[in-house]
């Protein structure tokens, strides 16, 4: 009976389409409104799944406003694997895998990082680096390769502003997310009161293109937005209200699709946004980017998963680390950081996929292979792997002391999986297999009993440009 319904489903797609039709409302504002993501109906149309639960979300927000939607879409079919399927072929070995988008998951990105410390971790690590760069006039220069939800960066804005109180700072971040975005910006005015001679540019261009925020292809280049935004006042307050009046701008404007080739996100159309406080204007005048002259030269980039882990380290050297090694200014540095197992997190996950190797190359593998990519530039540059000691660090996820105990609750076990299988990145279609029972919250319980809670690894490096 399952499969007939499947096979003769109307398209979920078609019904929103006529939802957003007959109410005037814009495909971004239904999928904020709906399942909290506003590009949940571009990726529809980019032909993506989606599961029973997104679907019941979906169902009981029209149901509101008096619609249905099919109760068996064809969205949900390949998920549901009612009817037989030929078996796909294997992937090549070379390309990244479509079936897991990291920074795309947003139920699981928002829950781990809201139950682990690895955003204030890592805040820490980047702020040690702090203590070797040499800025050089008219400002400090950072670039950050995911901005994310933002903690990391404002956390090193606050580091920062401890050691250069009165240095100019001129920080680019780079997100694809529109929700990301917003998250981020949220965070931005107490740091413009704290430290007003900042200017700060958000871009949604690629490795290769945002530390000089310029695109490279002539069309994406000829559709560039550049809008600056002189925010007036002197209060978070008066930032925070001029901020959130972007909003329109962004849901218009930060508009992403995935890639028929890699399955990343892309964005439809290039967009620098920069923003700095209107009073400081003169004495930033030689820190705000001009369109079409921009430079790089940064002090500092941080690189902070910035890439998949299962993707090959020539993969990763080519289009992530060796860009962003090439913007820094003499005497800079790329600190890059992604996580390396041998944890319990991946002991929960060999649990349940005892073959499973999600971390397959190492802080060795990506220097090397960004060595090679460099070819004879490499001599200009320091690549500093360490040795574990300093490399490798451990964050947590926050449990009360009674929490892991030989009963532990539902929610503690349901957190510490989410954070497992968000780490080793593993795809929901897998997922969808092994959530139908409980044994996979008995791997997690086992796990976290023996450890008296739960902790992940990264490991970092840093390649520096040499000063001479």
């Amino acid at each position: 009976m399952l499969e007939t319904l499947a096979q003769r489903g109307d398209g979920l797609l078609d019904s929103i389409a006529d939802f957003c039709r007959r109410t005037g409302m814009a495909e971004s504002t239904f999928g904020r409104r709906a399942v909290n993501d506003g590009k949940f109906v571009a990726r529809l149309r980019d032909g993506a799944r989606i599961t029973p639960e997104t679907l019941s979300r979906v169902s009981t927000y029209m149901a509101s406003r008096g619609a249905t939607a099919p109760e068996a879409p064809r969205e949900l079919m390949q998920l549901l694997r009612v009817a037989p399927r030929p078996a796909a072929s294997a992937p090549h070995e070379g390309a990244p895998s479509r079936n897991f988008r990291f920074f795309d998951n947003r139920q699981k990105y928002l829950l781990f990082v809201n139950t682990c410390s690895e955003k204030e971790v890592i805040a820490r690590r980047v702020g040690m680096e702090l203590a070797n760069i040499h800025p050089r006039p008219p400002a400090v220069r950072v670039f950050d390769a995911g901005m994310g939800d933002g903690t990391v960066l404002t956390r090193v804005m606050r580091e920062m502003h401890r050691r250069f109180p009165t240095v100019p700072f001129y920080i680019v971040g780079k997100e694809i997310s529109l929700e990301d975005v917003r998250l981020s910006l949220t965070k931005i005015a107490d740091r413009l009161f704290e430290h007003p001679a900042t200017v700060l540019v958000v871009t949604n261009m690629y490795y290769s293109e945002a530390p000089w925020l310029t695109p490279k292809a002539l069309a994406a280049a000829t559709s560039l937005l550049w809008h600056e935004v002189a925010l007036t006042g002197t209060t978070a307050h008066d930032f925070s209200e001029q901020i959130a009046a972007l909003e329109p701008f962004l849901s218009k404007n930060w508009q992403a699709r995935h890639s028929p080739t890699t399955g990343n996100p892309v964005y439809e159309r290039p967009v620098a946004l920069v923003l700095y406080r209107e009073d400081f204007r003169f004495l930033l005048d030689n820190v705000i980017p001009k369109q079409s002259r921009a430079r790089a030269e940064y002090d500092l980039v941080i690189a902070s998963q910035p890439y998949r882990a299962r993707v090959p380290a020539q993969f990763k050297a080519q289009r992530v680390i060796a860009p962003l090694v090439r913007a820094l200014g003499p005497g800079g540095r790329l600190l890059g950081i992604h996580s390396c197992g041998n944890d319990p997190g991946l002991e929960i996950v060999r649990k349940v996929w005892p073959d499973e190797n999600p971390f397959r190359t190492n802080r060795h593998d990506v220097l090397r292979a960004v060595r090679a990519e460099l070819g004879k530039d490499a001599k200009h540059y320091n690549f500093n792997a360490y040795a574990d000691t300093r490399a490798v660090f451990r964050y947590d996820m926050h449990t009360l002391p009674t929490e892991v105990s030989s009963s532990i609750g539902t929610s503690t076990l349901f957190a510490a999986w989410n954070a497992a299988v968000y780490v080793a990145q593993i795809d929901d279609e897998r997922l969808g297999k092994v959530i139908g029972e409980r044994g996979y919250l008995d791997a997690t319980r086992e796990v976290l009993q023996a450890h008296g809670g739960l902790w992940f690894l990264d490991e970092s490096y840093v390649l520096s440009r040499k000063r001479a």
